[in-house]
């Protein structure tokens, strides 16, 4: 993707400050981008790259400094600024209607839309839209009818009817299975032939490394390098993020599990819309001191398993049993007695309490305990000092302990329930995609932590669409496609390509004896 650029900028940011209550977000930051090229984004969880973002479509306006938009000073007020500017961003939590349509969503919000819309010649264009780009969405489906990857395309269609040519995409590819990623690239490349341009937030080193021409490093609010990315190597990058070296494998103790802690048994989860049972008949056993993955394209029953083990998802067929004991539709509570500690997928709507402050989502798991509370009392004292210290043991940036957990960056929101979850850990330890928008050095922290309770004797159920990740952390992969368990491989004994065959529906339907 090399590429020679005029010496005008489409975009230039100049001198770029925002102050949050207690967190100075941008210190002085400038930024360019011409047409046609991919500039990537790079820097630790709350480093400022979605904040700078947000500023260039309008959802925060800068303390100082300028923005320049094909030469000129541009006044950036709201969204529909931007949009005008044709500017427009696809946020990492995807801001889709999910009982509307997906023609209904494309146009949601245009100024120019009349009382009536034309809703034939909007899925007309629609329909080109989607042969031009490579973009397979049907404009009647439902959005939450469609895959997390089909709801990314839409995101996608919504900037090109929209008119955008300045492109930014925030984690576009944290959903996403490695084949989604690459359509992702050639898409990409097809909107760059035609003069459009983009800005790319990722903490993938190699996906840096394919799609961008050049990569801007934050680090604490300020950058810290810009370079031409043929110019570096993932390890490069990844000391520029983090300020020192990052290992890119882990250290481990000889595999040696013991009995088995929790066990899956014919269980099948009726859909209520009456198609496909949401599980089919899946059986899975973890035993104490070991990592069972979790590998699937969102979507194939991953989180629906993970539900029913919680005890958030009733299960119609099969048993659930935590160390011999039957836990089937146990209530969440009495699971959470049992020992065991849940990431959800979700971190906004299951796994935090926005209006709470860090503190007391730390603590969340502590309230019943004698360390923490005397009957209805709470120990301020010892509930503060237990909070500090998991801040700190977990590297959560926040002004304060007080502060809601709401005004975090996702990544530190996701921090938060790291150690809540790990910390509280009783025996089984649920953890679905753990890592998803942490960057890598935070990343490099969760699967140590993993291992760590592997280690300790704990059983580990990683869900994850990283197979590399799977691959260095986990003992044994269990495949998931359309609610079923395709196979179970010990991870010495598998390669990417089977997993990826499984993960497609592809190959036998076998388990590791």
């Amino acid at each position: 993707m090399n590429r020679q650029t005029p010496q005008i900028p489409i975009v230039r940011m100049e001198h770029i400050t925002k102050h949050f209550p207690g967190v100075l977000a941008n210190d002085d930051v400038s930024l360019e981008l011409y047409p046609g090229q991919v500039l990537a984004l790079l820097g630790e969880n709350g480093a400022g790259k979605s904040t700078l973002m947000n500023m260039l479509v309008g959802l925060y306006r800068p303390d100082s400094g300028t923005i320049h938009i094909r030469g000129e000073l541009a006044e950036i007020h709201s969204p529909q600024d931007s949009m005008a500017l044709g500017i427009d961003m696809i946020h990492q939590e995807f801001m889709l209607v999910g009982n509307m349509s997906v023609a209904e969503n494309i146009v949601l919000g245009l100024r120019d839309l009349p009382l009536v819309p034309k809703l034939d010649e909007i899925k007309a264009r629609i329909t080109e839209l989607s042969k031009r780009y490579g973009l397979q969405v049907d404009p009647d489906a439902i959005i939450h009818d469609l895959s997390v990857g089909e709801q990314q395309r839409v995101e996608i269609l919504k900037l090109v009817y929209r008119g955008a040519d300045i492109l930014i995409l925030d984690e576009p590819t944290a959903v996403l299975t490695p084949g989604e990623s690459r359509d992702l690239n050639n898409i990409l490349k097809k909107m760059l032939s035609e003069g459009k341009s983009a800005i790319f937030i990722t903490h993938k080193m190699d996906e840096v490394i394919e799609f961008s021409h050049k990569v801007q490093v934050l680090r604490r609010g300020k950058t810290v390098n810009t370079c031409d990315t043929k110019d570096v190597t993932p390890r490069d990058l990844a000391n520029m993020m983090v300020g020192r070296d990052v290992l890119f494998s882990l250290d481990r103790c000889p595999f040696n599990p013991g009995g088995i802690k929790l066990k899956v048994d014919h269980v099948t989860v009726d859909n209520p819309l009456g198609s496909r049972p949401l599980l089919d008949d899946v059986s899975l056993e973890i035993h104490r001191g070991e990592i069972v993955g979790i590998a699937g394209v969102a979507g194939n029953g991953q989180t629906q398993l993970t539900e029913a083990i919680t005890g958030l998802l009733r299960c119609n067929k099969g048993t659930i049993a935590i160390d011999g004991r039957d836990m089937t539709n146990a209530t969440p509570l009495q699971v959470i007695k049992a020992g065991v500690s849940h990431i959800p997928a979700d971190r906004g709507a299951m796994g935090v309490v926005g209006d709470m402050s860090v503190g007391e989502n730390l603590a969340m798991k502590k309230y019943r305990t004698e360390e923490i509370s005397r009957g209805a009392v709470i120990k301020k004292t010892f509930m503060r000092a237990f909070a500090d210290k998991l801040i700190k043991a977990f590297t959560i940036k926040t002004p304060d302990q007080d502060t809601c957990v709401k005004f975090l960056s996702g990544g530190n929101i996701q921090k938060t329930i790291l150690a809540r979850e790990i910390d509280s850990c009783g025996g089984v330890l649920i953890a679905v995609y753990p890592s998803r928008g942490l960057d890598v050095g935070a990343t490099e922290a969760v699967r140590q932590n993993l291992i760590s309770q592997r280690d300790k004797g704990n059983a580990v159920l990683l869900v994850s669409e990283e197979l590399e990740e799977l691959q260095m952390v986990a003992d044994k992969i269990a495949v998931m496609f359309e609610g079923k368990i395709m196979g179970l491989r010990n991870v010495k004994e598998t390669n990417t390509e089977e997993l990826g065959m499984m993960m497609a529906g592809a190959g036998s339907v076998r388990r590791e004896a």
